[in-house]
């Protein structure tokens, strides 16, 4: 049994974690991704909170975490089927929007919440290229239903790909030195 626990189903987040702790196990939130708070920052620090909560982990480090894509008030999650990816592809077309991940790490009574924030311009698509993409790319499981590793739709960003991709490793491996980690 790893000294760290990432409480996350993505494999993406198990992919950037790798790159920052060598060993760890997964698990997955049974938490509700429901937030009271509309300041995007503190939402997606609360939601990443409330995953780390799930998990009943006294003598292990969790981490969780969350992403969501934000666009003038308007949050982007995961979209509930290929029709909804669409929509959203369709309206980030062409457009900058911010992606914030939030990150919880706790070990006992300890514990740590922070976030990152990138902003990511979209290439204009096309109806014929948001289709083909959705049905290429399996976006059903991503914020805003793109990946950014998927090097199609993201034009340019500012910021760390890692935190657009769901986990921000720089910060966390200072934070996980600080830590003793």
């Amino acid at each position: 049994m790893a000294n760290v626990l990432l409480c996350s189903a993505s494999p993406r987040r198990r992919a950037l974690l790798h790159k920052v702790v060598e060993d760890f196990d997964v698990t997955s939130s049974s938490a509700e991704e429901r937030s009271a708070y509309r300041r995007p920052h503190l939402r997606v620090m609360d939601l990443a909170k409330k995953k780390g909560e799930s998990v009943c982990e006294d003598n292990r480090l969790v981490i969780s975490s969350d992403t969501i894509v934000y666009r003038k008030g308007k949050y982007y999650g995961k979209p509930k089927d290929a029709a909804e990816a669409f929509e959203m592809l369709k309206e980030l077309s062409g457009v900058w929007h911010s992606v914030y991940t939030g990150v919880c790490l706790k070990k006992g009574k300890v514990e740590r919440v922070f976030y990152d924030r990138a902003d990511v311009l979209f290439k204009k698509l096309s109806d014929e290229e948001i289709e083909r993409y959705v049905e290429e790319f399996a976006p059903l499981d991503k914020a805003g239903a793109y990946g950014v590793q998927d090097g199609i739709v993201v034009e340019r960003y500012q910021g760390s790909f890692d935190t657009i991709m769901g986990l921000p490793t720089e910060k966390l491996e200072v934070i996980l030195k600080e830590m003793g980690v």
